[in-house]
């Protein structure tokens, strides 16, 4: 799918449009962490070249989607204002952002011990979906922390789609543990929320996944 089969963003002043990549639940999930091991992570001998390949492929998924995440705070953070909320805000998006950096140092080293080409971050990416669902926006210190709710908790869903499909066993470990750094991704802005005088549960739901999905997002 390519960018242009999605409108152009126009977004305040303090930026140009935004033209980016969709974001599809289903299709990726967002980071693995290095504080697992994965940079050492090697193909058990007993795996099969398609193996190695498959588990690249996802890895790889998971790269391309950390560097949207990367790309995401890093613009968000130029419409953020310059008041206590916007600080606050600010605050959570710059521990988010460190995280994924870290998954996408960890995520590099892994496809490369595999013998893979990391793939490399893109200048821009479409965000135009959860826009146009309603899941927050560039428009405002609150929107822009929905718009983070909604990729982080999408992140954590994908991880119960894509891990399953590895084959290495270090990668599906760290997979499933690196889910839930998502999930804490996505309590942390909903507590955010909270300490501002919203009326909802830190943690909405007893699972992270498609059927619980809209009771993690809030909406515009």
């Amino acid at each position: 799918m390519k960018s242009e089969d999605f409108p152009v963003i126009h977004v305040p002043s303090r930026s140009k449009a935004v033209s980016r990549r969709g974001v599809l639940i289903g299709g990726a999930i967002a980071g693995l962490s290095g504080a697992i091991g994965l940079s050492a992570v090697r193909p058990a001998r007993a795996q099969s070249p398609e193996d190695v390949v498959n588990d690249i492929e996802i890895l790889n998924g998971a790269l391309y989607y950390e560097h949207q995440a990367i790309w995401a705070y890093q613009t968000a953070a130029g419409f953020l204002s310059d008041t206590d909320v916007g600080r606050a805000v600010l605050g959570i998006a710059g521990q988010n952002m460190n995280d994924h950096m870290a998954h996408r140092d960890a995520l590099t080293a892994a496809v490369q011990s595999l013998g893979g080409t990391p793939a490399t971050a893109e200048s821009e990416y479409d965000l135009s979906s959860y826009i146009e669902r309603g899941e927050g926006n560039l428009d405002s210190d609150v929107n822009i922390a929905k718009l983070a709710l909604a990729l982080e908790t999408d992140a954590a869903i994908a991880y119960t789609t894509e891990v399953a499909r590895l084959k290495t066993p270090a990668l599906i470990t760290a997979g499933a543990s690196i889910g839930t750094a998502e999930s804490a991704h996505a309590t942390a802005i909903r507590a955010a929320f909270i300490a501002l005088g919203e009326d909802i549960r830190y943690v909405p739901a007893s699972f992270v996944s498609a059927d619980t999905r809209n009771d993690w997002v809030l909406k515009v």
